[in-house]
């Protein structure tokens, strides 16, 4: 397993790039609070519930289909009825593969995991920006959690382990670009970097904190909560710095503990799919 990261080493799995006009930004926000958006569920066994997309570019031109993938992105017809943010996405002069609006509701996860393994193996990158955001909703990647401010287009590599959670509200919408690398790119990434202030350090699990955290899920899936038990597990990695997939790992030793043998061997393929590992 992965160690890990010093607050140093996060630049490279996220960053602040251009700062963006505080009205632009009101009016970008304004067309995704008011856009007649297709919100879909998506990717469920990488969330808790309440993480909805809309897709503003993609392959089909249909703003339902937010499964990404490989492709030359054509607006779909919700972008049309957003001017502000077709203007943008135009100006910034990027290669899209695909562009959403991804609404994460309170209290609700996307679970630890990888992504683009399942593409083509070619250079692209993830950009936020975000829209609507408070500051009880943050990202955890390399052991420490950031919080992405408005005001800015952010970096951020998901070929990474990584998570994101919204403790307490309200609704945390990004506008969320895949792109291509062209110049247009490597021109707004050169002044990337992640100031000390936006990243904060989770602290280490102690041995016995986690032998605590584990006899609590045990009680609970004694009680017949189980799906409780694994939340309490899952969402240690937003309050804990952990080894990579420790939280799946866990679930699994729950599971073979109450003597149950396929959900110990399903937790183990869905830490092999999210965090995209091979044998």
């Amino acid at each position: 397993m992965e160690d890990v990261q010093p607050l140093h080493a996060l630049s490279g799995q996220i960053a602040q790039l251009d700062r963006l006009n505080p009205q632009l930004i009101e009016r970008l926000r304004h067309e995704a609070l008011t856009a007649p958006a297709p919100w879909k569920a998506e990717y469920g066994e990488y969330q808790s519930g309440g993480w909805w997309t809309t897709s503003l570019m993609n392959a089909s031109g249909e703003a339902d289909d937010v499964k990404i993938g490989d492709c030359v992105a054509r607006p779909t017809a919700l972008l049309e009825s957003m001017p502000a943010t077709a203007a943008l996405l135009a100006e910034l002069g990027l290669s899209y593969m695909w562009v959403r609006l991804a609404r994460l509701e309170a209290n609700a996860f996307l679970w630890e995991h990888r992504d683009y393994d399942e593409l083509d193996h070619v250079e692209r990158h993830r950009l936020h920006i975000p829209l609507h955001t408070n500051s009880s909703a943050f990202l955890v990647t390399g052991g420490a959690k950031v919080h992405m401010g408005g005001g800015r287009i952010w970096r951020l590599t998901p070929t990474y382990a990584h998570g994101v959670c919204n403790l307490l509200g309200p609704d945390r919408i990004h506008l969320i670009a895949d792109v291509y690398a062209n110049d247009a790119y490597q021109r707004l990434a050169r002044q990337g970097q992640l100031p000390p202030s936006a990243a904060e350090s989770l602290p280490d699990a102690s041995p016995a904190v986690l032998a605590d955290k584990v006899a609590a899920a045990r009680r609970l899936a004694n009680l017949g909560y189980v799906d409780a038990a694994e939340q309490l597990l899952l969402r240690l990695f937003y309050s804990f710095a952990l080894p990579e997939g420790t939280t799946y790992d866990l679930i699994a030793q729950l599971h073979t503990a109450l003597g149950d043998a396929e959900a110990s061997t399903r937790w183990v393929e869905a830490k092999s799919k999210l965090l995209a590992l091979t044998s």
